[in-house]
């Protein structure tokens, strides 16, 4: 498992403005980044996600709540959702 515990040790993963997520990570940490982040997961586990701009696929949705500037999908059809909670959007771009 990759454990981050500073803002630092983040950056210096970040290659060609990507932070590319493989296998388990933790981070110890709150991080601030301007790049994109490819996850590759199963599962994902959060107790509370505040986020940037969120671009997506095809098809995006938490359990509970996100609050995030702006979330958009690739596809004309694309869907995000909450199950039993809100997706909070504080920026200009919201669209389905």
């Amino acid at each position: 498992m990759k454990i981050y515990k500073t803002q630092s040790e983040v950056e210096k993963d970040i290659k060609n403005g990507v932070l590319a997520i493989t296998g388990d990570v933790k981070f110890e940490c709150s991080i601030s980044i301007e790049a994109n982040i490819d996850i590759s997961a199963g599962n994902i586990s959060a107790g509370n996600i505040s986020a940037g701009d969120i671009l997506y696929y095809a098809v995006a949705f938490v359990y509970k709540s996100i609050r995030c500037k702006s979330i958009r999908g690739k596809r004309p059809n694309s869907h995000h959702f909450a199950l039993d909670g809100e997706v909070v959007v504080y920026g200009k771009e919201v669209s389905k």
